[in-house]
């Protein structure tokens, strides 16, 4: 049986086999939740607030935080709320607004996390002309089509998603409403789905990644030919956070997508989807201000200038 018109709503069964862990699960999402409003936001108003932090660098960091903050409020508490009480249901357009944020802004930091690896060869490999490449007009054309990318591949893939022929049960197995859940909830021909999927994991993961791993080949090549032990400590201290992040965020992508269909698998892979979803965005700040001196310093700054605005008032 098919439901052939929209359906009211769909139930987001998320970890229901596993009773005994919603509890512990709700405390871990609100923790990582929580931890990622503080993180970002921090680094955001940094980015802001201290004239040493306007350069691309944290020009592109604060994009990946604003980014962070509205992806995981997209979905975080409703998963909370699924968490905590009996009732797991979500609306259809609750739904669309999910996966239509959930795919924009899943796209989006894949283009941004490349524009930052760029950022990053250009200030190890030509640093003389780093200041004439990477310019301000350019870091706002290439934020600009990390957004525009994110969204128009949201609005090419969230359309024939949602009008699939989804059985009459509508459950999703999964915590959230994202593509393949709701490829797998359907009971009619899903074969243009799975191609416009495989399509566009190649396009917004693959070759992102490729032209990350491209670049810092290229950064530990031009570090390599120098065999100076400052470079090599240089090029560390411009590239180690933003590697680590890469490391954490296509670890988790791969886990959750490049995975065998079969129920194991599945149960495995919400774990990973709950890592990927919840989990990076609230270790990127912590990455970023735990490894990195000129954000300590900006946050140490920012401390001494409202304790003497206090005392001055």
């Amino acid at each position: 049986m098919v439901n052939q018109s929209f359906p009211l709503g769909f139930l987001l069964l998320g970890f229901s086999e596993h009773p005994e862990l919603e509890r512990i699960l709700f405390v871990m999402v609100l923790t990582s939740y929580l931890l990622t409003l503080v993180g970002n936001t921090l680094i955001i108003l940094l980015s802001v607030l201290d004239p040493r932090l306007h350069s691309p660098m944290y020009f592109f960091l604060s994009n990946l935080s604003f980014l962070d903050l509205c992806f995981t409020t997209s979905f975080v508490p409703k998963m909370l709320v699924n968490l905590w009480g009996p009732k797991k249901t979500i609306s259809f357009l609750g739904c669309f607004i999910q996966l239509f944020i959930f795919l924009s802004l899943g796209t989006t930091e894949c283009i941004l996390l490349t524009v930052m690896a760029f950022d990053h060869y250009v200030a190890v490999c030509q640093p003389l002309h780093y200041a004439t490449i990477i310019h301000p007009r350019l870091c706002r054309q290439l934020a600009a089509v990390a957004w525009v990318m994110g969204l128009a591949q949201s609005i090419v893939q969230t359309p024939p998603t949602l009008l699939l022929p989804f059985c009459p049960h509508q459950q999703i197995h999964d915590f959230l409403c994202e593509v393949p859940s709701l490829i797998r909830l359907s009971c009619g021909d899903i074969t243009y789905n799975e191609i416009q999927l495989a399509v566009s994991s190649v396009i917004f993961v693959v070759v992102p990644l490729s032209l990350i791993l491209v670049s810092y080949s290229a950064i530990a090549w031009a570090v390599l030919r120098i065999n100076s032990a400052q470079a090599w400590k240089g090029a560390l201290g411009t590239c180690s956070s933003h590697l680590m992040v890469v490391t954490i965020f296509y670890s988790s992508i791969i886990a959750v997508y490049l995975q065998p269909k079969n129920p194991y698998a599945q149960k495995r892979g919400k774990f990973f989807g709950l890592f990927y979803a919840v989990g990076t965005p609230s270790l990127n700040p912590l990455i970023y201000t735990l490894r990195n001196k000129e954000v300590k310093r900006a946050f140490r700054r920012l401390q001494g200038k409202e304790e003497g605005d206090s005392r001055e008032s």
